[in-house]
């Protein structure tokens, strides 16, 4: 390793209109670029021209890609508004209606308001720093006492990321820990600096697919006093600087650069059903129909079901991707029908590999649809899960930047899912564990090392599925889940959390997990409601995991339990009543959560927030992990230790708030302690909140408005 550090800038063309570019002492380019008045770009190419000169992130004016990616280099969808600049000797000063940006010749940049409010810089002789022996980049910024870092997708930890280290590399981490883990399934290189002296929040995009690793101030250096760093093993610093100056309008700016989220259609918001053992077992078509006779048995609604991988099974138990299993599921038609005369839609799990087993494995072979190994342009060979909980098999990636990969996967989607009566592509087992860099991505014709592809391959494979639900029923809003992901997901996918472990412990920080997920533009999330992973969840757990999952957007009981058993609604007789009105609130809920849908589809909005999101003045919301917002008005206070009958709830200040169980009026500013029997837990709606709830079939809008005497 051998870390240079960019210095000596240089102008090396005439001015444009709106890219100013420089070289530094060794060669590197760099330049600043002026998108809009509150958007600023900047980039590093350590070899001097782009190590990949194409984006899949950072969207057309249409709100999306071409599949095969957009040129960095082309500026059409932005408005690159007139600015000013003043040529000094050592410093550059662009001004915009919203910023100044003084270029420091020397190789590091400070950020001000157009009023003057210094609110962000470099680290002087150090901010652009890379390997001239390898292709790792870094870069660093000064770090101020009163900031607080929130966002980078799917993260384990409290909300507030200050102190933490964190390394994006998608991963199967199967029965993480919520508070610890990391790395997890995305890499979503954003994150939102809120400064409450200043009032001001802006956003960091990092537009690299590598590893990525950021510090917020774990790494202490005497020498270099306070800074963060962002380290990326490969490609360029390619960044957006997004000026809010709230949150709200940081998430609304972010996700018109990456793309606004799917509205995806109404039933997507329902419970949705799932559980690995159904289709484990020899009986899985006979387990699938029990499960739609319990849930009318039990008075259970239901929209959605997921068909995990166990249908694909053959007969050594090995799972081959767009096959079925006919011991197991002797009639797909007929248990598709079983479905939908319940009114039941069914998402099925399919895979991005294939076994060498595979009975197509041969031909997607020979039509190029496999990564490939750079030795010998043969699929590039992995370990894969296969049977049981740690078998594996041989196989290849499907190569989603080859037009052989991406067609073969649309074309089997329609053959082997929906010419069944499957609804919808469940994408699974999607990080791309494939840990050669060199493998080569056929790029649609310009080929691309696997080191700056693994994250470009699960937006990939979404897209693909997207397409293929779209073009199937074009008169339907599709629906598509997908585990793993980056920045841009959210254009085609509902999305979760994992893996997530058996644990009151899970139940509370996958709360702030999810949070920063909504804060990264991707609204559309949730965790696996009675945890996934370990022994069966007690009555008590699986209550408060219920009363806590209703109010996410995605809501499913799933599970692959260690002790054989099944994590179901009905699974606790002694507390199914308490769940089933759980049920209820939460289809009373349905025209509320649609809304919030359309709204973060219209404008990025997080479903669930965080308090600092709605509350961003009042200090004791900026660290809030564990309490959130359900849209504007609603205030969800899980419940999250054993034994509890009373709950602890700060109310933010600036309103007052109704209790909805009660209808008591409580002054916010102020931590209250309310009643939270094991039937329900603490929810309070703020002054003038307006919720449209569906009461019977009939859709009634409850308003909570408080009495003040004259």
């Amino acid at each position: 390793m051998r870390l240079t550090t960019l210095t000596d800038l240089r102008p090396t063309t005439p001015d444009t209109a709106s890219h100013y570019r420089f070289a530094g002492a060794r060669g590197e380019a760099f330049a600043v670029t002026v998108l809009d008045h509150d958007l600023i770009r900047v980039q590093h190419h350590p070899d001097g021209a782009p190590r990949l000169e194409r984006t899949w992130l950072v969207v057309d004016a249409d709100g999306d890609t071409p599949r095969e990616g957009r040129r960095r280099d082309d500026l059409s969808p932005f408005p690159l508004p007139a600015h000013t600049l003043m040529q000094g000797e050592r410093v550059w000063q662009i001004g915009t209606d919203a910023l100044r940006i003084d270029v420091h010749l020397d190789g590091h940049l400070e950020w001000h308001t157009r009023a003057g409010k210094h609110f962000a810089a470099d680290l002087p002789r150090r901010a652009y720093t890379y390997d001239r022996a390898g292709r790792a980049i870094y870069h660093y910024l000064l770090r101020r006492d009163d900031e607080h870092y929130y966002g980078f997708g799917e993260r384990a930890g409290a909300l507030d990321k200050r102190g933490m280290r964190m390394e994006m590399r998608n991963l199967d981490a199967l029965g993480y820990n919520a508070e610890t883990s990391d790395p997890l399934y995305k890499h979503v290189p954003f994150y939102i600096t809120w400064i409450p002296s200043l009032k001001i929040a802006y956003g960091l995009f990092y537009d690299n697919l590598a590893t990525t690793v950021f510090d917020m101030g774990r790494e202490i250096d005497a020498f270099w006093g306070f800074y963060r760093t962002m380290q990326a093993s490969d490609g360029d610093l390619d960044y957006y600087l997004i000026y809010g100056p709230s949150i709200r309008e940081v998430i609304d700016k972010f996700t018109r650069l990456t793309g606004r989220p799917a509205l995806l259609p109404r039933w997507a918001l329902g419970y949705l059903g799932s559980t690995m053992s159904y289709t484990e077992a020899p009986d899985a078509q006979e387990q699938l129909k029990r499960f739609v006779a319990l849930c009318q048995e039990h008075d259970i609604p239901c929209d959605g079901f997921h068909l995990s991988s166990g249908y694909t099974t053959d007969a050594q138990g090995r799972r081959n991707v767009f096959t079925w299993n006919r011991a197991r599921v002797p009639d797909p038609h007929a248990m598709t029908q079983t479905f939908h005369d319940a009114g039941i839609r069914i998402a099925a799990n399919i895979k991005p590999y294939l076994l060498t087993t595979h009975p197509k494995y041969e031909a997607v072979r020979a039509a190029g649809g496999f990564i490939k190994d750079p030795d010998t342009s043969e699929p590039a060979l992995c370990r894969f899960w296969s049977g049981g909980a740690f078998e594996s098999g041989e196989g290849a990636y499907i190569d989603f930047t080859s037009a052989a990969g991406y067609n073969w996967w649309k074309a089997q989607i329609k053959e082997a899912l929906f010419d069944y009566g499957i609804d919808a592509p469940w994408n699974d087992n999607n990080e791309f564990e494939l840990w050669d860099d060199e493998a080569v991505c056929a790029g649609f014709g310009s080929p691309i090392r696997m080191a700056l592809a693994r994250p470009l391959q699960t937006l990939l494979m979404a897209r693909a599925s997207y397409e293929a639900a779209l073009e199937h029923r074009p008169d339907e809003l599709p629906f598509v889940l997908s585990r793993s992901g980056t920045a841009g997901i959210q254009r085609y996918v509902q999305t979760w959390s994992g893996d997530n472990e058996t644990s009151w412990h899970t139940l509370r920080w996958n709360i702030p997990m999810g949070l920063g997920m909504s804060l990264s533009g991707i609204p559309n999330v949730g965790h696996d409601v009675g945890g996934f992973f370990g022994p069966a969840p007690d009555a008590e757990l699986f209550v408060r995991w219920v009363q806590c999952g209703i109010f996410l957007p995605r809501f499913t009981i799933h599970s692959w339990n260690t002790d054989g058993t099944v994590n179901e609604p009905w699974m606790h007789p002694e507390v199914l009543p308490i769940i089933r009105e759980a049920f209820r609130l939460r289809y009373r809920l349905l025209p509320y959560l649609h809304a919030l849908m359309v709204e973060a589809h219209e404008t990025g909005a997080p479903i669930m927030r965080p308090l600092v999101y709605e509350f961003p003045d009042d200090p004791r919301c900026t660290t809030e992990s564990f309490t959130f917002m359900l849209g504007a008005h609603l205030l969800v206070a899980p419940v999250l230790e054993p034994g509890a009958r009373t709950w602890r709830v700060y109310l933010p200040a600036g309103t007052a708030w109704c209790d909805w169980h009660t209808g008591t009026w409580h002054d916010g500013g102020q931590t209250v302690e309310v009643a939270a029997p094991l039937d329900r837990i603490p929810l309070f709606v703020r002054d003038g909140g307006a919720i449209p709830l569906d009461v019977d079939g009939v859709q009634e809008i409850r308003v909570f408005a408080r009495k003040v005497s004259s």
